[in-house]
């Protein structure tokens, strides 16, 4: 079994709290037999598979099977074609160069307004750049958009490859 969920802002990708203030996948009434693979953290959103059989792991997850992301992230500030082209490259994130990814600016992709809001200062726009990764390394994106000049400050797994 495959199931493709939607995780929500502020939900761990686990069923056990940590902290009793915590939201977790256990309120969602998925099937007991499944677990997430892979991960997203609790302020990002977005889809999240899950599964009962181990292989789906390898699969997905091992980076020389290069089984590709898409994430729309909203950034701070307005973000410019010089800063895709970093992006793709690879950027030097904690001592280590990302793979090479696909980068491009994106118009308001119309996400559902987030609740709560996202932090808004009027006197600093955001923009939309959309992200297509092989790799998952934690906090790969927001460490990747800060690095260039462009804090996230919304990020939405928004395909797969082969899922979407």
């Amino acid at each position: 079994m495959l199931l493709v969920f939607h995780k929500p802002y502020g939900v761990l990708s686990q069923f056990t709290k940590q902290e009793p203030e915590h939201r977790t996948l256990a309120e969602f009434g998925l099937p007991k037999q499944v677990y997430p693979i892979g991960r997203l953290d609790w302020d990002s959103e977005g889809m999240l598979l899950l599964s009962d059989e181990k292989q789906w792991n390898d699969f997905l997850l091992n980076p020389r099977r290069g089984h590709e992301r898409t994430y729309h992230v909203q950034v701070e500030g307005i973000a410019t074609i010089s800063s895709t082209f970093k992006l793709q490259k690879g950027i030097l994130i904690q001592g280590c160069k990302t793979k090479p990814c696909i980068a491009k600016l994106l118009d308001d992709p119309g996400c559902p307004v987030h609740n709560p809001p996202i932090r808004f200062r009027l006197s600093v726009p955001t923009s939309w750049i959309e992200l297509k990764l092989t790799e998952g390394r934690n906090r790969q994106v927001r460490r990747m958009t800060a690095a260039v000049g462009f804090p996230t400050l919304r990020l939405i797994r928004t395909a797969s490859e082969d899922f979407n």
